[in-house]
């Protein structure tokens, strides 16, 4: 499945539009990941930790709205947008939501 932030797609025709598709994935902290993302935070670097954490969540949720996508019968999702939330207290969860226009595409 051909995934594109673009709102069309280079040399393809979309024939048809099915809709708006989404995926969301909802990851929760590791307290340890935690502790150790506060000491990277005061002597500088990066988190590793919660950058793997990020790559999943994004992960799911693609996969997710690109399972939505064809099982509405498309083989492509356009105008993909992503958005990264943080819940509950204290900001202990990650949420990543995926979202854009499941279309197919002439072969």
């Amino acid at each position: 499945m051909l995934v594109t932030t673009t709102n069309s797609i280079e040399g393809k025709r979309i024939t048809k539009y099915l809709g708006i598709v989404s995926g969301e994935a909802i990851l929760g902290a590791n307290i340890f990941r935690d502790f150790f993302a506060g000491i990277r935070d005061i002597v500088g670097g990066r988190s590793a930790a919660y950058e793997k954490e990020l790559r999943q969540a994004k992960e799911i949720a693609l996969k997710e709205m690109e399972d939505q996508a064809a099982r509405m019968g498309g083989n492509a999702v356009i105008a993909v947008d992503l958005d990264y939330e943080t819940l509950g207290q204290a900001g202990g969860m990650l949420m990543v939501t995926a979202s854009g226009t499941a279309v197919v595409l002439e072969d």
